[in-house]
């Protein structure tokens, strides 16, 4: 049987970086050569590989970024981790901070957009439309549905309103293996443990032990929108000039062969 403690196992390191900086800030100065990023699960293979392109070619430190549920950065943010950039997978946690006056509102924009699949492992026959009154129950069988916690991680926030939409969330919702972050409940198709997910396309792109199913209506959730700011309490010059980078056009093929739309919206316009 799974343990819902396990299930978020596979980002223990980038959680262990943010809550050690959060205890021990003098030690995180001392140590800390570059801007201190909180990101998204999702975002690692692109903001691995645009973070250190950003330091080859401007010469600085390379960056250390955290992955982990937005909804467990913002609040390591709120306890006082001194990150100084924070990428959300939605708008929600970005907001949270935004009215805790914990992020710069002139530097917030909406970087990034998604799509949210329901996958199966690399040999998986499954076959499904996703539309109205699709019965996702039967195609588990005695199978469960790996998500993100569908009441605070955004892919799972996002995959509960698009079964929800669809129909399928009363039959199904008893067969949900909720994991800490989307990276989690990828891992948990990837290795068998469960027979279906639903992570964002990127995430699926980025397991070659996965397959995507099918791909959820657009119209069948909010708009998946990766805000990004500087916080309050960054210093240095550093988290500027990194944002600088993420938003101009050396960074978006990188963005966008991991399968993300590139939006560069200032927060006003999103």
């Amino acid at each position: 049987m799974m343990r819902r403690g396990m299930l978020g196992m596979g980002l223990l390191t980038g959680m262990a970086l943010a809550l050690g900086l959060a205890s021990n800030p003098g030690a995180a100065q001392a140590q800390a050569q570059g801007v201190v990023v909180f990101a998204a699960a999702s975002m690692k293979n692109a903001l691995d590989e645009a973070a250190a392109n950003w330091a080859k070619a401007s010469g600085r430190p390379a960056p250390r970024i955290s992955y982990a549920a937005s909804s467990a950065l913002a609040k390591q943010i709120e306890s006082g981790a001194p990150a100084d950039l924070f990428i959300s997978a939605d708008l929600d946690w970005m907001d949270y901070l935004a009215k805790k006056s914990l992020i710069r509102s002139d530097t917030r924009v909406s970087l990034l957009g998604n799509r949210i699949v329901l996958v199966g492992a690399k040999a998986s026959t499954a076959n499904v439309a996703l539309k109205p009154g699709v019965d996702l129950a039967a195609l588990l069988g005695s199978g469960r549905l790996a998500m993100g916690n569908v009441d605070s991680v955004p892919a799972g926030k996002y995959g509960k309103a698009a079964l929800e939409k669809l129909g399928a969330w009363d039959k199904v919702r008893e067969k949900i293996a909720q994991a800490d972050n989307v990276r989690a409940a990828l891992l948990l198709v990837s290795r068998g443990e469960a027979p279906l997910g639903i992570v964002y396309a990127t995430d699926a792109a980025a397991d070659p032990q996965v397959k995507v199913i099918a791909t959820f209506p657009e119209d069948s959730h909010p708009p998946i929108v990766y805000p990004v700011a500087v916080t309050k309490d960054s210093s240095g010059a550093d988290a500027q000039a990194l944002l600088t980078y993420l938003r101009s056009p050396a960074a978006k093929p990188v963005f966008e062969k991991q399968g993300f739309t590139v939006l560069n919206k200032p927060a006003s316009s999103s």
